[in-house]
């Protein structure tokens, strides 16, 4: 019975430890919005990610493609907005309010 229960123990424990490699293998991508710099500034993701835009500024942000594809709209201190990339290419940024902030995403093709 020892055995058994000994097993039963084992077999729990090795399939929390699986769960817990799966799910820290889905991290999400992140861009923080400080010192009126994107950190980082040049991000690489795959095509189907999405990224996260955190403002940890005490000022107000924008994240605006050059292309007009994506605008967050106005973003204020602690604001977040995501956004999903399905198509592979590179994609330049600026803040509308403070145009010498920049920063790229390169999205790279689903294999």
């Amino acid at each position: 019975m020892k055995l058994i229960v000994a097993l039963f123990a084992a077999t729990a424990a090795l399939g929390l430890i699986g769960a817990q490699s799966d799910s820290s293998a889905e991290q999400a991508s992140v861009v923080h919005i400080a010192s009126f710099a994107f950190q980082p500034a040049n991000l690489t993701i795959d095509a189907g990610d999405t990224v996260t835009f955190i403002n940890d500024d005490t000022v107000s942000h924008t994240v605006t493609a050059s292309d007009k594809s994506f605008d967050s709209g106005n973003l204020d201190q602690n604001a977040k907005w995501s956004h999903r990339f399905d198509t592979a290419g590179t994609f330049n940024y600026t803040c509308n309010y403070h145009p010498t902030m920049k920063g790229t995403i390169t999205v790279k093709a689903a294999q």
